[in-house]
């Protein structure tokens, strides 16, 4: 039975090294994908910004006139 001062005889069991070591290893990968999308078209999913829409089509300035 639980007392006035906690739950005395609640004793969680601490991970083992292997999960501690796998959550840091799929944390890291996680950011590492996220910071990856983010430099390949990060200006067009989060700002909105897509290339077709501001006339960078490839050309030139020089070439138009």
């Amino acid at each position: 039975m639980a007392g006035a001062g906690g739950i005395p005889g609640f004793h969680p069991h601490l991970p083992s090294p292997a999960f501690r070591w796998a959550g840091k290893g799929l944390g890291a990968v996680m950011w590492f994908f996220i910071f990856y999308r983010v430099r390949k078209d990060g200006a067009s999913k989060m700002l909105g910004q897509h290339s077709f829409m501001h006339g960078d089509h490839g050309h030139d300035e020089e070439s138009h006139h």
